[in-house]
């Protein structure tokens, strides 16, 4: 879906993928299998932003992974470069592991918000002019505006 979106895009379109390599430590003939551990940690929450949805006064955000269900340290441990650091200052790789489970709680919660956004005209910031629209079409139209 995110090529073809942004392939239909009319203006510059970006597509950034998280793809691990071989410095990381990650045995590469499991590729796919480490880039679920890394959507399904959080570590690499998948999302598309798509601004045609805004004619539709719909999010252009669209939140595609659902919440993190494994623990970050899952993903962590199974590369070498951060495994590395349990060996050498156990004691810090326990806090950063603590911390990131901790921030990629957070993100998916703020991604999770901005995806279900109300994007309708009465909900953005023309709201008083659409409000005020509303009111002249009913003026117009001898409706009563409503009260609220």
């Amino acid at each position: 879906k995110a090529f073809l979106e942004a392939e239909a895009h009319d203006g510059p379109s970006l597509i950034i993928a998280y793809s691990p390599c071989i410095a990381h430590g990650v045995d590469l003939s499991n590729n796919h299998r480490h880039q679920d551990m890394a959507v399904k940690s959080g570590h690499w929450p998948l999302f598309r932003f798509n601004p045609a949805r805004l004619a539709q006064h719909q999010s252009p955000l669209l939140l595609d992974s659902p919440a993190p269900s494994i623990p970050y340290r899952e993903f962590a441990e199974s590369e070498t470069r951060f495994r590395m650091l349990w060996h050498t200052h156990p004691e810090a790789a326990e806090a950063f592991v603590a911390q990131a489970q901790h921030d990629v709680a957070l993100r998916y919660q703020h991604y999770l918000q901005l995806s279900q956004l109300d994007w309708s005209e009465e909900a953005t910031l023309s709201a008083p002019r659409a409000q005020l629209r509303k009111k002249s079409d009913q003026n117009q139209n001898g409706e009563t505006p409503e009260h609220g």
